[in-house]
């Protein structure tokens, strides 16, 4: 795996799969939203959505009357087809195509939200600049809200491993600069009728 070319894996898979053929496909995204409501910004609030692809994520929080949105993802087929579906809505968001692992924000905001992207870092040296970006790019108080599977979850995700994580875990990776607010176990229904077994956190930056 180490000349593994994760760009070309998730340019191949949302060049080749429509959104109900992944596991992750999620008409509504209930958690996610019920969080960053939770969370308690304002409209205007900075969020980046990491990994977003193209989720619904963005379409509920453009109908919720959030205006300074921005989406990441790896793969510029997933941001295209996102744009697509949002049609003249797309303008009205920020798209970064990079692979967060390399991500150097230019700017800091008030929620960090990212479902199922953290995970595929198995890496201890892209864990910990995550962590550090993450951290670093977040204004004081503002929140970090991230899922990931849980050590009762899958093993692998698109074909490739991903590491597992329990709600200890995860809240100890970012307490230097987090506290947790709230944690919960999720059970996620793929289209294939399979369930996978999350752990969402939503954390606040310390003052």
């Amino acid at each position: 795996m180490e000349n593994f070319d994760r760009k070309k894996h998730w340019e191949n898979i949302y060049q080749t799969k429509e959104l109900p053929e992944v596991s992750w496909f999620q008409p509504t995204p209930e958690t996610s939203l019920d969080l960053i409501a939770k969370a308690g910004v304002l409209k205007n609030a900075k969020i980046i959505d990491i990994g977003g692809g193209d989720s619904f994520l963005v379409d509920y929080l453009l109908d919720l009357g959030y205006t300074d949105i921005r989406v990441l993802d790896i793969s510029n087929a997933a941001i295209e087809r996102a744009k697509k579906r949002l049609g003249e809505r797309a303008m009205l968001v920020k798209w970064i195509v990079t692979d967060v692992a390399e991500f150097k924000p230019s700017e800091k905001y008030d929620i960090w939200h990212d479902r199922a992207a953290f995970h595929f870092l198995t890496k201890e040296d892209e864990i910990a600049e995550y962590v550090k970006t993450a951290s670093n790019s977040l204004n004081q108080g503002g929140h970090l809200i991230i899922g990931t599977f849980s050590d009762k979850g899958p093993e692998k995700c698109s074909g490739i491993a991903i590491k597992q994580y329990t709600e200890n875990s995860l809240v100890n990776l970012f307490s230097n600069t987090f506290q947790k607010t709230a944690c919960n176990e999720v059970e996620h229904q793929t289209p294939f009728n399979t369930t996978q077994n999350f752990i969402f956190c939503s954390l606040k930056k310390k003052a």
